[in-house]
């Protein structure tokens, strides 16, 4: 039988799931958090891994994207959440989950998934999404050209003013095929001469500047001594100006090696009239590599989408394609069904309503977290509970915004909108 490591904060469910799996036969090894996942998988080689998504430390995506960056993704991983939303579900698809499971979790299903995962003796690895899928797009085109022409003159690349999924799509259009991947915006320790050089020949990719620490600040200069010799491209975005990562401590050297060479992602707020095959080709793509049920786009829906102002940019973009094609009940995807997705209920909810005069009378502490609360309250409604594109938005590591939010009295998994 197997050897299954379960990763849960809550003792409870560690220890219904390792009884249940027990009983069928598995051995089963128990992790109380991240930090314990990592020592665990460091000295065995399990067969699956159960892994929870809120987790105190480190959450269970994060924990995924370091196992997939360091080459540790050896084994199939089933992702489990009693929060969890359409998006979760997609993004640790997207890095290498083999499934999902929500909690409470019933019997039948935790076998049959067990069951389902364990089938699977190598994980199918998922030609990752880059630039090419939008061939057909004039603008992406020419964007495509734009990098790989100056990172064919440089180690160092900035992709300004973005952040996320679509600066991974960046970067992954310069990584040469079957050629190491290391995303330093996951790495939890310090980086170190041997786990560079077996990313040699690939690519250090960081997501978004503003969200590394010191500790991953001081691995991206020690990454930037040795680029060259061990032939690696560095991709970095940026969602804020260079000039505030000074402001906010960083060695004004490195700042300044970073912004040496940079491109500049067109805006699609000023390229409406793309939007329709851009989205189109999206959503081709993503049914292609099965993270998506097979979906069209109306005529209507097309004029919908370019019609819409992408206040998010990119990130909104691509996160409305992807929850169209999951939510949508038909295999077109209707004018109706975007403006579902698009419409905002932050005024209906309250949230930007002026401030009652009582609030000013509060001292300062509980004034701050009523103000936290509302502040969350509406990028929570404005995201509709994707802890993606919240993470983004408010500039937040995802470990902390957890922490956040559970120190707020916010539960995600409630909201209404997340089963959309």
């Amino acid at each position: 039988m197997a050897q299954v490591l379960i990763v849960d904060d809550e003792m409870g469910i560690r220890e219904l799931l390792s009884e249940i799996l027990a009983d069928e036969g598995h051995s089963v090894w128990l992790a109380e958090n991240a930090a314990a996942a990592r020592r665990l998988r460091a000295e065995r080689r399990p067969d699956l891994v159960l892994l929870d998504i809120w987790m105190p430390d480190t959450d269970g995506i994060s924990l995924l994207k370091e196992w997939s960056a360091g080459g540790l993704l050896t084994m199939p991983v089933v992702m489990m959440s009693g929060h969890g939303t359409i998006d979760s579900a997609v993004e640790a698809t997207r890095i290498g989950a083999a499934d999902f499971l929500e909690k409470p979790i019933a019997l039948q299903k935790l076998l049959l998934t067990v069951k389902k995962a364990l089938k699977h003796e190598t994980l199918q690895v998922k030609k990752p999404l880059t630039l090419d899928a939008f061939a057909h797009s004039p603008l992406l085109k020419d964007l495509k050209r734009r990098l790989e022409q100056a990172a064919a003159k440089t180690s160092v690349l900035l992709l300004k003013s973005t952040s996320g999924a679509i600066a991974e799509i960046c970067a992954r259009t310069l990584q040469t095929p079957l050629t190491p991947w290391l995303d330093l915006s996951t790495a939890s320790s310090a980086l170190t001469q041997e786990m560079l050089q077996k990313a040699s020949g690939g690519v250090v990719f960081i997501a978004d500047l503003a969200h590394l620490g010191k500790l991953q600040q001081m691995s991206l200069a020690f990454a930037l001594e040795r680029l060259e010799r061990l032939n690696l491209q560095l991709v970095a975005a940026s969602s804020r100006p260079l000039a505030t990562l000074v402001e906010s401590g960083w060695d004004a050297a490195l700042v300044s090696r970073l912004g040496e060479v940079w491109v500049a992602l067109p805006q699609i707020s000023g390229h409406a009239d793309d939007v329709p095959e851009i989205a189109s080709l999206l959503l081709a793509h993503l049914a292609e590599r099965g993270e998506v049920p097979l979906r069209r786009f109306s005529s209507g829906a097309q004029n919908a989408l370019r019609m819409h102002r992408w206040h998010g940019e990119w990130a909104e973009l691509l996160g409305t394609v992807r929850n169209l094609a999951l939510s949508a009940l038909e295999e077109e995807i209707s004018s109706e069904d975007v403006t579902r997705i698009l419409q905002t209920e932050v005024v209906e909810n309250g949230v930007t309503q002026a401030l009652p005069a009582a609030f000013f009378d509060q001292p300062l502490r509980e004034a701050r977290e009523a103000f936290e609360k509302m502040y969350f309250e509406y990028h929570l409604t404005g995201e509709r509970g994707s802890m993606t594109r919240l993470a983004e938005k408010t500039g937040l590591e995802r470990t902390h915004l957890y922490r956040k939010l559970k120190q707020l009295g916010l539960n995600i998994g409630r909201r209404g909108d997340e089963r959309d």
